[in-house]
């Protein structure tokens, strides 16, 4: 917010770029949802097209971010972790869990502490644990190999009589050249 003088009196208006996220704040202070509970995580994670975690089985916490900073940065806990069990979980199907246990492990963990806001470093962090998540359950499609084409044999040869034609170029001439 940027202060203003009126009067005396100092009054507060938003920044410019803050008028954008007015109507979905107004809309989730009147559904009672606090700060901490806005964007796009409210109740539950959306991993994949078919998955959704609950956000009761993800832990939190939150410490002192490290590094320089002064009083903020040492006194304010504002950096966070977020963790979540694979093994506990009860939104997982069997394959999934298979699959996450053998790609990451029982524990998924992701931080944040970049950003001065708790709030903010939060969204960050379940972020990068969505994508960690989203990427230790991705298929990798198996690669089926496939004879060559026409045009690919034929460009190969193409470019190898061009080598070859380069380093003929190359030799030393002889007593007749």
């Amino acid at each position: 917010m940027i202060p203003e003088r009126t009067g005396g009196v100092p009054t507060f208006t938003p920044w410019p770029w803050s008028r954008s996220y007015a109507p979905r704040m107004a809309e989730d202070s009147a559904a009672g949802l606090g700060p901490s509970d806005q964007g796009p995580y409210r109740e539950r994670l959306r991993v994949g097209r078919s998955l959704f975690i609950p956000l009761d089985e993800v832990e939190w916490r939150a410490t002192t971010s490290g590094g320089p900073g002064g009083q903020h940065a040492n006194r304010a806990n504002t950096r966070v972790e977020v963790r979540f069990d694979v093994l506990a979980s009860s939104s997982l199907g069997p394959r999934q869990r298979a699959r996450l246990l053998q790609r990451i492990g029982p524990v998924v963990r992701a931080s944040a502490g970049e950003n001065r806001s708790q709030a903010r470093n939060r969204q960050v962090a379940l972020d990068r644990l969505v994508s960690r998540l989203a990427d230790g359950l991705r298929n990798e499609r198996v690669r089926r190999p496939s004879a060559p084409t026409k045009g690919s044999k034929e460009r190969r040869l193409a470019d190898k009589r061009s080598r070859a034609e380069i380093k003929r170029g190359r030799t030393r001439p002889g007593p007749d050249d």
